[in-house]
């Protein structure tokens, strides 16, 4: 027991936030973006099992026969996992037909669709405020007759606030009179600032504070995610994200970004959702829609954890100079550093120590000038490129090159044979030969064979000629071709390592030619 006079310590409860994912719905109104009814099966799974949203909204009511086939399926096992007052449809006021649709595919919550300026209510449905507000009702009383629940969006609300704030708060007085969940505050052109979101919420929520309203932000000027932070300071319930930050136009407010600045930036709010599944959901969902995520994109990025500056990684060995609180552990991804024309030794250790390898500080260096070298002809060298790298400048430092392949013009043309043309300098003596051959490479080495005849030399024979590339590259990835040679004495290998399969094989050539 505490001493009378001790005071206790009272431990503030965080205040919750729910999350509505609407990648399916609003997501899905990316252009030339639709997906199939297992990828949305697959998508919501992931999203309510894996990421722990609250809620997803999956589709828009009476769109077509595959919508209707994809929201029963999901419907169907959702029922059967618990998950079905969170699933949730997007419906209209029009007298019933979207309540039927709904029943029919198992549906029990619908968001509808009204109108929150007074714009959009005089010009396109050309109706009173009381007109609309006696339709909604009719609606909303016939959906609850069907066991369905209510939500409602005030479509142009940011709009409604700037310019006809009296129909706005007209509309929420007799709103808040009905059987409704949560009301839904969107931007739908994505207009507002961020003074102008903290401020209409604010207000808002001081009127009503006893209302649940949900901000859904979308992003034309970039500013989705700050416009969410704000509604989060202002005291808003819930959140409508997509993954990838997908939608209409310029999209939606970002998931992964907004989940990472509420949960750094917004302490006194608690999140269900998993951090940690952010990426791989995310990755999901570029792969269902062919839509890319942007290599720079916060987040989810392919480049956003990736260290290309030396100094970054040298800093990040002296007590983690360039780290910030992003750590990319957090979203189920890990820190790289990238290889390049700017890269420094620290970078390269780094991706030794994961590879396992360790190099002495003058063979370190000599890696390093390689790198930086390919780094101007190839935009980044991979941690899957060093082997091949190193193998190739070490075995480069056994031999002095006296024999050194100055330039070549290799000719391939159809209906031609392929023809090359060199000049080699040889102890300091230069010759200049052409050939063809039955490829690049063998016209190569038919008017190399012409040099070392004139010279009564002759050339080692090819037995046998390997290419490789690291796993998982593309097809600008260094390729590293690996030559073994017969004398009248012994057998050797060279290697030959560039983004060019028959430059490769020339290196390798002319390491060959520097060895005998």
């Amino acid at each position: 027991m505490l001493p009378h006079n001790q005071p206790t310590c009272k431990i503030m409860e965080r205040r919750k936030i729910e999350i509505m994912d609407t990648t399916l719905r609003d997501g899905e109104q990316t252009s030339g973006v639709s997906f199939s009814i297992s990828e949305k099966l697959t998508i919501t799974q992931l999203l309510l099992e894996e990421l722990n949203v609250d809620r997803v909204e999956i589709a828009s009511a009476r769109v077509s026969e595959g919508e209707f086939q994809a929201v029963k399926t999901i419907l169907s096992w959702a029922e059967i996992n618990g998950y079905a007052d969170r699933i949730e449809v997007l419906s209209f006021v029009d007298n019933g037909v979207s309540i039927d649709w709904m029943v029919k595919s198992g549906v029990k919550v619908q968001n509808l669709l009204t109108k929150g300026s007074l714009k959009h209510l005089t010009h396109q449905l050309k109706k009173t405020p009381e007109q609309h507000f006696s339709e909604i009702q009719q609606v909303i009383e016939l959906a609850r007759s069907k066991g369905i629940a209510s939500n409602v969006y005030l479509e142009d609300w940011s709009n409604g606030m700037r310019n006809s704030p009296d129909y706005v708060f007209q509309y929420l007085d007799f709103l808040v009179t009905q059987p409704v969940k949560r009301i839904m505050l969107p931007d739908t052109l994505g207009v507002l600032t961020p003074e102008e979101t903290f401020k209409f919420i604010t207000t808002i929520k001081a009127k009503y504070p006893a209302i649940h309203f949900d901000f859904h932000a979308h992003n034309d000027y970039d500013l989705g995610t700050a416009n969410v932070l704000e509604a989060v300071k202002a005291g808003i319930n819930g959140l409508h994200l997509t993954v990838n930050g997908m939608g209409e136009r310029a999209g939606n407010a970002a998931m992964a970004s907004a989940i990472a600045v509420i949960h750094d930036f917004a302490p006194e709010v608690e999140l269900r959702l998993k951090e940690s599944s952010i990426y791989s959901v995310s990755k999901l969902v570029e792969t269902f829609s062919g839509v890319r995520i942007p290599s720079n994109k916060p987040i989810v990025g392919e480049n956003v954890f990736t260290q290309t500056a030396g100094i970054h990684a040298d800093g990040d060995n002296k007590n983690n100079l360039y780290f910030n609180d992003l750590l990319p552990e957090r979203f189920g991804r890990k820190r790289e550093y990238a290889l390049g024309k700017t890269s420094g030794k620290a970078n390269i250790e780094k991706n030794l120590q994961e590879l396992g390898l360790k190099l002495n500080d003058a063979d370190l260096k000599k890696v390093t000038q390689r790198i930086i070298e390919l780094g101007d002809r190839k935009e980044t060298v991979t941690k899957e490129d060093l082997p091949y790298i190193i193998s190739d400048v070490l075995d480069s430092s056994l031999y002095g090159e006296k024999v050194i392949v100055e330039s070549y013009v290799l000719m391939n043309s159809m209906g031609l044979r392929p023809s090359a043309t060199i000049s080699v300098r040889i102890d300091g003596e230069k010759f200049e030969e052409n050939a063809q051959g039955d490829g690049q490479f063998d016209a190569f080495m038919n008017a190399l064979t012409n040099v070392y005849t004139r010279k009564n030399r002759c050339l080692p024979k090819l037995i046998d000629y390997a290419v490789r590339i690291a796993p998982g590259s593309s097809s600008d990835a260094l390729c590293e071709t690996i030559i073994t040679w017969q004398t009248d004495k012994k057998k050797f290998i060279t290697h030959g390592l560039d983004s060019d399969q028959t430059v490769c094989a020339i290196k390798a050539t002319q390491k060959m030619l520097n060895i005998i």
